[in-house]
């Protein structure tokens, strides 16, 4: 039973209950019965586990015994199991709330639960809000399931480093009512996946949804299987990349090792939301609101709403996020904007004064998390994800940035017949390199990194100065231990894309080099800087010579083994992605 259920259970309202504690300065809840939590819940995955059940404290001096309470066999939720009183009377309400008041006396003993104002939260509340709760500590603890991360992540998040964290919303039907979606008998797949980025100082972050239809390779998988042993998951190339989870026994810890081996970025937690956590996370704050730009009537999500704004909850909610054929080409990209949009509505509303200041909001948010999501098993513990909230929480709205992984359509499928998509190879890691680089899409970080750079490094001045035009650039490419064919894609690059025509493959180097190198004769800086701009060379690849060039002569770029491709810069690229949002906004899906 929850706290306030418990509550309720003695006709005392919950939200009434609230002491200031002068030693700590925190707000406590005072509560004077403990009833035993039932463990059952809906079906969950293979290797999934619950953890430990709390032990129920007897009754202290003076106190009745606690109202128990039971799964409902219809509904799975807890009922309440009637008891007989002396005298057959029930007590009024004025006789139980003095009763109370003594039992609240009588609290010395140890034997009532308290529940204390944390200062941050769940990172669960889907994109990590920091303040969704006042932690029920054992309570809570026994709702969450967790999978094994069989060594895919770092081991847990660091409070001096980036944190990265892979949120799936799966599509598989458990759950009360979701069964008339169809396909009920499904293991699911990795329907919707965001990649968390908070970066390292926590001033930004940057939230990459990864398409379900991407054509990926998924790697072998080593797998914890439900009755404890390992089992590894052949990998198989050129599938679709929802495969990941779900298919042929794979777990969250497949969809983590099949992300880090298509990005390069190394993860550290994962959580997992089927269809009830939508529904029961948007009824908990009473609604998030959305946008629409024109009536919308999906006859396969279900949603059917006019133009305007409008709260969605429950149910609604649920066709909101699955809704793609009646918004934009009617594709899984479409449904991507409406899903960003609905995060940040959700995350705005999590973060609202209508919520933080709203005991009973936050007591069903808590309870709403720890029940719907699933999370890896280095977080499987309250106190872990209370920690990992704080962290999340720290930066602000308007830092966090929604952006799509690039891809365009599959070009192995014909004309009028594409239902997948492939990475659109340079736009894609110049994003992973960003995010690897800890480099903000909003430019904050980027902007405040350049500043602290330029005053502690005296490279930093060989980029200051005029820049020449791109038509005047004049260099020879050679490469010295990049990928193969990295001079001549170099060179298309610079003369289609560019307009650098005074460009020429020199081939490979004499020798190999470190990193990635541009050399140049003190009067061809200005091009030296523009070449830079271009190419996202940071300063210390830059060389100058002590020599004057004379008549044509060229400057000599050499790629080392950093060089990821034409056009990707090394240091990460110095503006956002065209499809990038930040979550402080509201769009209308269209």
């Amino acid at each position: 039973m929850d706290a306030q259920s418990r509550g309720r259970a003695d006709e005392i309202d919950p939200a009434d209950q609230w002491v200031l504690n002068p030693q700590t300065g925190n707000y406590e809840l005072r509560l004077d019965r403990s009833a035993p939590q039932s463990t059952a819940s809906s079906s969950r995955g293979a290797g999934a586990r619950r953890a430990p059940a709390p032990r129920t404290p007897e009754p202290g001096p003076g106190q009745g015994a606690a109202t128990p309470r039971r799964r409902s066999a219809a509904s799975g939720a807890d009922a309440p199991v009637q008891r007989g009183r002396r005298g057959g009377e029930a007590p009024g309400r004025a006789a139980q709330q003095q009763a109370g008041r003594r039992k609240r006396k009588q609290a010395r003993s140890g034997k009532r639960k308290v529940l204390l104002w944390t200062g941050g939260t769940l990172a669960l509340l889907m994109m990590g809000t920091a303040t969704a709760g006042y932690l029920y500590y054992e309570h809570l603890n026994s709702n969450i399931t967790s999978f094994s991360d069989d060594g895919a992540g770092t081991g847990g998040f660091s409070k001096d480093r980036a944190i990265n964290i892979l949120l799936i919303g799966t599509d598989k039907r458990t759950g009360e009512g979701n069964e008339k979606y169809g396909d009920k008998n499904s293991p699911g797949h990795a329907d919707t996946t965001v990649l968390l980025h908070v970066s390292k100082d926590r001033t930004n972050a940057t939230a990459l949804s990864i398409p379900r239809d991407l054509i990926t390779d998924i790697p072998d998988c080593e797998t914890t299987q439900e009755d404890g042993t390992k089992e590894t998951i052949p990998g198989q190339t050129g599938r679709r990349f929802n495969e990941s989870l779900g298919q042929s026994g794979r777990t969250p810890s497949c969809t983590m090792r099949t992300v880090t081996e298509m990005t390069g970025i190394k993860l550290d937690h994962f959580m997992v939301a089927d269809f009830n956590a939508v529904k029961t996370l948007t009824t908990a704050v009473d609604g998030v609101p959305i946008c629409l730009a024109k009536d919308i009537k999906d006859t396969d999500s279900k949603l059917d709403l006019p133009a305007g704004e409008h709260e969605i909850q429950g149910e609604e909610a649920l066709a909101f996020v699955r809704t793609r054929h009646a918004v934009g080409f009617g594709g899984d990209l479409d449904r991507i904007k409406l899903q960003q949009q609905f995060l940040s509505s959700l995350m705005r509303k999590l973060k609202s004064n209508d919520t933080l200041t709203s005991p009973t909001k936050l007591f069903k948010l808590a309870e709403a998390a720890t029940e719907a999501l699933t999370v890896d098993d280095k977080i499987s513990d309250i106190s872990k994800l209370r920690d990992l909230g704080l962290e999340l929480g720290k930066f602000d709205m308007k830092n966090l940035t929604f952006a799509t992984v690039p891809v365009v359509d599959n070009p192995n499928e014909p004309v009028g017949r594409k239902a997948t998509v492939v990475l659109e190879a340079e736009k894609a890691d110049a994003l992973f390199s960003m995010v690897k680089n800890d480099v903000s899409l909003t430019e904050v970080e980027q902007k405040k990194k350049d500043a602290q750079q330029a005053a502690k490094d005296k490279q930093q001045a060989l980029l200051k100065g005029e820049r020449a035009e791109a038509s005047d650039i004049r260099v020879d490419v050679f490469n010295g231990g990049g990928p193969q064919g990295s001079a001549q894609k170099t060179l298309d690059w610079l003369q289609n894309d560019e307009g650098v025509f005074k460009s020429t493959n020199k081939g490979n180097a004499p020798a190999d080099v470190a990193r990635t190198q541009l050399e140049y004769a003190p009067n061809q800086a200005d091009q030296a800087r523009k070449l830079a701009d271009l190419m996202g060379l940071p300063a210390s690849a830059l060389k100058p010579g002590t020599t004057d060039a004379q008549g044509l002569e060229a400057m000599t770029l050499t790629l080392g083994p950093d060089f990821r491709g034409a056009g990707v810069p090394i240091t990460g690229p110095a503006k956002a992605p065209e499809n990038a949002v930040t979550a402080d906004k509201q769009v209308c899906a269209k």
